[in-house]
């Protein structure tokens, strides 16, 4: 029997990567977004509620009769100094980052305990492990969400659920792409040194992530030779977070 993943922010970037993957890699794949437009997406919520994340995994279990692993990655970015930061970009940020997150693993929770091995994979981003000014909301919900992972493993242990937090640099997406010119505003750069001067300035190597070689992390964290990768963040930011 085919193993049976949830993928959110699948419409495009990571997630359609990821969604991508594991189908060629033959798993069942249901893709969650706001809309179930795009191919990769075979389920609209809104994740920023808890009917919608409640909503998203008994869509999964319904299809599938199963579910052996969980990829939250559905995100957005807004870029602010802190006394400027809208409160409604707080909250949403944090409700579809961070709480929606927990939502997926607390209802999920009994379909990967009866899997036995399930796995729980957030996407995360270099920025659960160090900050960038004018991203308040965005940094403080990845840190949460290796927080979140770290709990998950302690309590997951035992009944042979592991959970990780894939933290990449700068992935070439929709969500990186559009954050320039807020960026360019920010800092009072022109929007072609944006890329150069601050969103490639902390990573010794200069270049972009493709969104497939996040999905290979994750493909590997889901197969057999994953299963020790628990509790841990799993790193890949092209040498940031070494200074």
């Amino acid at each position: 029997m085919s193993r049976a993943a949830l993928v959110t922010g699948a419409a495009s970037g990571i997630g359609a990567a990821i969604a991508g993957r594991l189908r060629r890699d033959g798993w069942d794949v249901l893709g969650v977004d706001l809309r179930d437009d795009a191919e990769t997406v075979g389920f609209a919520a809104d994740l920023t509620t808890r009917e919608g994340n409640r909503n998203a995994v008994a869509a999964a279990v319904e299809r599938f009769g199963r579910l052996d692993a969980v990829i939250p990655n559905a995100g957005f970015q807004h870029v602010a100094p802190v006394a400027e930061f809208p409160e409604d970009r707080w909250d949403a940020i944090v409700a579809l980052l961070l709480t929606s997150p927990f939502l997926l693993a607390r209802y999920a929770w009994p379909r990967l305990l009866e899997a036995g091995d399930g796995r729980f994979v957030a996407i995360a981003s270099a920025h659960a492990l160090v900050a960038s000014p004018f991203k308040a909301a965005y940094v403080s919900a990845k840190h949460g969400v290796l927080g979140l992972v770290k709990t998950l493993a302690l309590e997951g242990a035992e009944h042979g659920i592991s959970a990780t937090a894939v933290c990449p640099a700068y992935v070439r997406t929709p969500l990186v792409e559009g954050q320039i010119a807020d960026q360019a505003r920010a800092h009072g750069l022109p929007e072609e040194r944006v890329l150069e001067e601050v969103i490639l300035a902390p990573q010794p190597v200069k270049r972009l992530i493709e969104p497939d070689e996040v999905a290979s992390v994750v493909a590997f964290l889901l197969g057999p030779d994953g299963a020790s990768f628990t509790g841990v963040p799993v790193t890949m930011d092209q040498g940031w977070t070494a200074r």
